[in-house]
């Protein structure tokens, strides 16, 4: 039986989101301290926003509001792996880190875009 959507909060891929927020803090926190207002705030907001993205666009449900922020939340996704990678490219984090993080980020993108597909079919 299908559970029953009543809130952004019930959306597998919000909380994959949410999981997403807390790892990149935990991961950013041994960031040099040089790179706080620089590459760690930039990297926390882009992975802020893939779950408050999906929460507005739920809560807007008119038109292709929500396809439309779950575009936004693929765009910050995409910045996300980038970021990652200069991570990576400046040894910041570690590689088996970097990569298991963006196999998050691989999960979420797929998940973002089969809900599209099905919000987009309904219209």
């Amino acid at each position: 039986m299908k559970k029953s959507i009543k809130s952004y909060r019930d959306l597998n891929v919000w909380q994959k989101g949410m999981d997403l927020v807390d790892r990149m803090y935990e991961e950013t926190e041994n960031m040099p301290a040089k790179e706080m207002y620089g590459l760690t705030s930039q990297m926390r907001r882009a992975a802020v926003s893939v779950p408050s993205n999906i929460a507005e666009g739920h809560a807007k449900r008119r038109g292709n509001y929500f396809a439309t922020h779950l575009d936004t939340a693929l765009g910050s996704l995409a910045e996300l792996d980038t970021q990652l990678e200069i991570c990576l490219r400046r040894r910041f984090i570690k590689a088996a880190i970097v990569r298991s993080m963006q196999g998050e980020i691989e999960e979420l993108q797929r998940m973002a875009m089969s809900l599209q597909e099905k919000i987009e079919t309904r219209n």
